[in-house]
């Protein structure tokens, strides 16, 4: 299941490396969504809130898988993960403490599955 695998990723358990919130989206369902190398790289660069505008970098990357193929779903996805986090962009998550960022990741994994 890609929602634990994105979870192990991003606690670096079981044998998973120890990745940041985009990276254990992308990578907990490279094999049904793929981006190139670069593309990769710099989504990568995209966690602990360095999103553009702010965006939590779990959200931001199941957006991105989204986007390639089920941009019907991107409205959807923003009502699920505000309602679940209580924002989309990380500091103010953060500040909320309503969701832990392993708590986005498995969000925001949550969501995509549901697809993939």
């Amino acid at each position: 299941m890609s929602i634990e695998k994105a979870k192990k990723h991003f606690l670096g358990k079981e044998g998973h490396a120890r990745l940041n919130c985009v990276q254990s989206i992308l990578t907990a369902f490279k094999d049904k969504v793929s981006f190139d190398e670069k593309t990769m790289a710099k989504l990568a660069s995209y966690g602990g809130g360095n999103a553009p505008e702010g965006l939590c970098g779990a959200y931001y990357a199941a957006k991105c898988l989204l986007e390639k193929n089920l941009p019907n779903k991107l409205q959807e996805l923003e009502t699920f993960f505000r309602n679940a986090a209580g924002s989309l962009k990380c500091k103010e998550i953060r500040q909320m403490k309503k969701l832990s960022c392993l708590g986005c990741v498995e969000k925001a994994a949550e969501f995509v599955d549901r697809f993939h």
